[in-house]
C-alpha cells in the first residue's frame, strides 16, 4: 500500500520523494489515512452514506487532483477488504512517524471525525479505535480525552455554525453563550469548568500548538491537509474565545 501510495503520488505531479524524511512521512500519512478509514468505516458491517461523505469531505477539504481522489478511494476501497493487514499498516505508519506523537495524535483526531460522522461510535468500532491507539503508543485515558474533544467540537461547531470571523466577534459582544454551548467549549479544551483562568489559558496553548498547521507539516502532515489542521486550530480559538466571554476575560 505505501509501495503503491508513493508511486501514485509522484506520477500526479506531486513533490513526495523517498529521499527525504518528511516528504515520505507525508505520503504514508496519505496512504494510512484513507485505507485505515475504510478499514474502520467497514468494521461494524456496512459503511454509512455520512462516513462516506466524511471521507469524501476531507479529499475536497485536501483540495486534491482528480488523480489523487482516484488513490484514496482506491486506499479506502482496500481498507474495507476484509484481508487488509490493519497491524502491519499501523506498525509501519508508527514507525514511518517516530517521535512526532502530534502527527499520529492528528490521525487518530481523524479517524474519531470519520467515526462520529453519523453521530454515534458503535462498539465494534470503539474496540478497533481502542487497538489503533494501542498499537500507535496512546493510552486508554488519552483516547478518551481525544474522543471527548472531537465529540465536543463536533457538537460545538454544529451549535454555532460560525466561521472564526464570527466566533471572534461573538467573543467580544457583550451577550453570554448558552450553557450548553459553554460546556462544550470546555470539553473541547479538555478542562472543568472550575479550572483557573491560567489553566484554561494553559489548555488552550497545549491544545494550538498540538495542532498548529505550520509545525504539523514541518513533522510530515500533507500540505494539502493544513486546511484541516487550520480548522481545527479555528474550532480551538473559538472554544477558548467562548470561555474567556463568558468570565469576562479579555
Amino acid at each position: 500500500l505505501f509501495d503503491r501510495g508513493l508511486q501514485a503520488v509522484m506520477n500526479a505531479g506531486g513533490t513526495f520523494s523517498p529521499a527525504h524524511d518528511q516528504e515520505r512521512v507525508q505520503t504514508v500519512f496519505f496512504t494510512t489515512v484513507f485505507s485505515v478509514m475504510g478499514h474502520v468505516a467497514k468494521i461494524d458491517g456496512h459503511i454509512s452514506q455520512d462516513e462516506v461523505a466524511m471521507a469524501r469531505n476531507i479529499m475536497q477539504q485536501m483540495r486534491l487532483d482528480e488523480q489523487q481522489q482516484r488513490l484514496a478511494i482506491e486506499l479506502f476501497q482496500k481498507g474495507k477488504q476484509a484481508d487488509f493487514p490493519i497491524d502491519t499498516v499501523l506498525h509501519q505508519f508508527r514507525q514511518e512517524c517516530g517521535r512526532r506523537r502530534n502527527l499520529m495524535q492528528m490521525f487518530i483526531e481523524i479517524l474519531l471525525h470519520a467515526v462520529y460522522a453519523d453521530g454515534q461510535m458503535k462498539l465494534e468500532e470503539k474496540r478497533l479505535l481502542h487497538h489503533i491507539c494501542k498499537t500507535l503508543g496512546f493510552s486508554l485515558l488519552e483516547f478518551t480525552a481525544l474522543e471527548n474533544m472531537i465529540r465536543a467540537q463536533q457538537a460545538f461547531h454544529g451549535d454555532t455554525g460560525h466561521t472564526h470571523q464570527q466566533s471572534h466577534h461573538h467573543a467580544h459582544s457583550s451577550s453570554k453563550p448558552r450553557p450548553d454551548l459553554l460546556h462544550e467549549a470546555y470539553q473541547m479544551l479538555g478542562v472543568a469548568t472550575t479550572a483557573t483562568d491560567s489553566e484554561v489559558k494553559k489548555a488552550y496553548r497545549r491544545l494550538m500548538n498540538q495542532h498548529h498547521p505550520d509545525k504539523l507539516v514541518a513533522k510530515g502532515l500533507p500540505q494539502a491537509m493544513v486546511k484541516i489542521a487550520t480548522e481545527k486550530t479555528q474550532e480551538i480559538k473559538a472554544a477558548y474565545d467562548t470561555i474567556c466571554q463568558a468570565r469576562g476575560v479579555k
